[in-house]
């Protein structure tokens, strides 16, 4: 039941889908004074989440600093959280925008610096028709140098609390000694961490694909609207309202 309405919430997040609702309301509305309040909060809602300064300050703040480790410490495991990847019609797998977390990974590998990787995904559909994500990243990781031995797949989970759940019962069969390095987005992170402490784990975090950097401030970045921004910010409300809830439901 959460998992559903977890996904209810996030399409109610979105703030393309609140000026589709008032525009639906303003039309259906027959009083001149309602329809121009919701004109105005039409026109709040457009400025305010295209606006490139407002975004990247917030999510800036969110996300936390990057974690240099170096190859004199060593890890008996990493784990690499799904939400990078996806499969076709045919069940093709294929990576998406997440995909510097499978880098991350590969390269703490490399470097000597986890010893094992631990994968966490199965499908967050809610059909559940499709391959587990973990299948697809396994494959990828060998292709790029990984053993096959060193691979440890967790293929139920859903979302990021059965992340925890599930990976957290590999970790203590397989008697794997902490701490563990945490890969996933640098936006995802707090969330995260928050619900794998929860879960047990003593985890070092390793953020990674940045969705905002830090640049110089340049004025017409900042003012002229985004419309792409629409795309980004239910991401980015997804996981503040999240945490909140995971937070209060005691999963996190």
């Amino acid at each position: 039941m959460f998992f559903i309405l977890s996904k209810i919430l996030f399409f109610l997040l979105i703030p393309f889908w609140w000026i589709v609702i008032l525009f639906a309301w303003m039309k259906l509305s027959k009083s001149a004074k309602v329809k121009k309040r919701l004109m105005a909060f039409m026109i709040v809602i457009g400025v305010v989440f295209t606006n490139p300064f407002i975004y990247r300050s917030l999510v800036a703040k969110w996300q936390p600093a990057p974690t240099d480790l170096t190859a004199n410490q060593k890890f008996e495991a990493g784990i690499l959280l799904g939400g990078l990847a996806g499969y076709d019609k045919n069940e093709r797998g294929y990576f998406g925008d997440n995909a510097d977390r499978f880098i991350a990974t590969a390269n703490l590998y490399h470097q000597g610096i986890i010893k094992k990787i631990i994968v966490s995904g199965g499908t967050g559909k809610l059909s559940q028709d499709e391959p587990a994500e973990s299948l697809f990243l396994r494959e990828q990781l060998i292709k790029n140098g990984v053993k096959d031995s060193v691979i440890i797949i967790e293929s139920r989970s859903r979302n990021t609390y059965e992340n925890g759940i599930y990976s957290k019962k590999i970790c203590d069969s397989l008697h794997l000694n902490p701490p563990f390095v945490l890969v996933t987005s640098a936006i995802h992170m707090k969330r995260s961490m928050s619900v794998f402490k929860k879960a047990g784990f003593n985890c070092i975090a390793y953020p990674c694909d940045y969705k905002v950097i830090p640049k110089k401030f340049n004025l017409l970045e900042s003012i002229v609207p985004e419309i792409a921004l629409f795309r980004e910010w239910p991401f980015f409300i997804k996981e503040v309202v999240g945490l909140y809830v995971y937070k209060l439901t005691g999963k996190a």
